[in-house]
């Protein structure tokens, strides 16, 4: 399939044009140092220009600085065919009934060898074809309701994907997996938690760190796992993915505890200050957590009022009084501080916190360790931010506080009733305690010591 030059500008664009050059197009391509040769891709729009994108014969992509080009040669075409040949996802009598909602992005999806194209999965049939194993797990649906990068996301979104979990929880559905992007995966699973009310099935967020056209992709497992979960007893909102780098197993955790910590690695996702609620291996589920809300005949309701006028706050050396008061100024409804140690900001923007709390802007203390409990009784600075009215958010990671005051601010227009509310447990976002483990588990350590408990 011939395409224009999507994505490419400037004068890669003017000189491929040139010379008759089009997506897909078998090129070899001379630079000041080394000797390429690869199908040409498209580019996203936003990508920077004056380069050239192309497909390696071992399936790596690479981006060329045209300025470093000295020579590039068309030598052959390919025809792009972007439709998987769907087979019917089969049905079994008995098997759970699933369906997985797409937000944005690729949740499965199947590299096209002779063009080099990363090729999207969505209907039952193609993943079907993409990802055969989730016929052995469970009968599948799929629905589109977002297309965006997760980055894009906004508590607008949460709300309809919680309207529709209810629609389907209350229609039967024995489970629900939702395609999300990764980096913004733990806000949407925090919302989730909060917004949904006695939640009668399993909701499993889930995505990929590496794409399917690279050998090392977590992709499919990924699906996999989370089609096993979502096919359990588990009625909570949660986020499986894998667990490890030898790419062999995933974890699940519980959507209010759980955090993105690393760019690019595929067990990125961590349950902070606590240890996973188990672990989906071979497609068995083993569970460190013994006590976690069942399936059951409750009619699941979603909550979604969400103020969106809540300040994050990054405390830093150089933080000032007109940083907060530009949130008070604006009229935000709420503040999250996210603090040093023990939960700490800098004496010298004390009148700006204490100006917020006098015109009753709730101001919620979180820790940049992110490890830990806020402790503000132990040195004097937390000990004045308390004086002013700063409540502790306990061991609240940052996304989780921002989250959990967006909706209980939405949800109650008493100033009192808020500051009760953002001190109980609603969705599992407060512990008891941390235990040494939480800090730096394996899966090794956690079946070792909990497999008895």
């Amino acid at each position: 399939m011939s395409e224009d030059l999507k994505g490419y500008k400037g004068k890669a664009k003017k000189v491929l044009e040139e010379k008759n050059i089009r997506i897909w197009d078998i090129l070899r391509i001379k630079t000041h140092k080394t000797e390429y040769e690869g199908i040409l891709l498209p580019r996203n729009e936003y990508s920077k220009p004056d380069y050239v994108e192309i497909k390696l014969e071992n399936n790596y992509n690479v981006g060329i600085n045209f300025e470093d080009i000295t020579e590039i040669t068309k030598i052959g075409e390919k025809e792009a065919h972007y439709k998987i040949p769907e087979k019917k996802f089969p049905r079994t009598k008995g098997f759970p009934e699933v369906t997985l909602l797409g937000t944005g992005g690729t949740v499965a999806s199947r590299l096209d060898y002779t063009t080099g194209a990363v090729i999207p999965a969505f209907t039952p049939g193609e993943l079907f074809s993409a990802v055969p194993e989730l016929a052995d797990i469970c009968n599948l649906e799929t629905e589109i309701l977002f297309k965006m990068l997760s980055e894009n996301m906004k508590p607008g979104v949460w709300q309809k994907l919680a309207e529709k979990v209810e629609d389907l929880a209350n229609s039967g559905k024995d489970g629900i997996i939702i395609a999300h992007g990764t980096d913004t995966m733990g806000y949407t699973s925090s919302a989730l938690s909060f917004m949904l009310k006695d939640l009668s099935i399993p909701v499993v967020l889930v995505g990929s760190q590496r794409s399917s056209d690279r050998p090392s992709s977590d992709a499919a497992l990924n699906l996999i796992n989370a089609a096993t979960v979502a096919s359990s007893d588990i009625a909570e909102v949660m986020v499986v993915m894998l667990g490890s780098s030898s790419h062999n197993y995933g974890l699940i955790h519980k959507g209010t505890l759980v955090r993105k910590m690393h760019t690019s690695y595929r067990n990125t996702f961590r349950t902070i200050d606590d240890i996973p609620m188990g672990m989906v291996k071979d497609g068995k589920i083993h569970m460190f957590k013994k006590e976690y809300n069942k399936k059951s005949n409750k009619k699941t309701k979603a909550l979604t009022d969400f103020e969106e006028k809540i300040g994050l706050v990054y405390s830093y050396p150089g933080l000032t009084n007109e940083e907060i008061h530009f949130y008070i100024d604006k009229g935000y409804k709420g503040i999250v501080l996210i603090g040093t140690g023990l939960g700490h900001v800098s004496t010298r923007v004390f009148n700006s916190i204490k100006r917020a709390i006098e015109e009753n802007i709730i101001v919620l203390m979180t820790s940049q360790t992110l490890h830990g409990f806020i402790g503000m009784n132990v040195y004097s600075t937390g000990r004045e931010l308390l004086d002013l009215g700063v409540i502790p958010g306990q061991n609240l990671i940052p996304e989780t506080a921002y989250i959990k005051l967006g909706w209980v601010l939405g949800n109650t227009d008493s100033l009192e009733e808020a500051k009760e509310l953002l001190s109980t447990n609603i969705a599992g976002e407060f512990i008891e305690r941390e235990i040494p483990i939480a800090f730096n588990y394996d899966s090794d350590q956690l079946i070792k010591e909990f497999d008895s408990k």
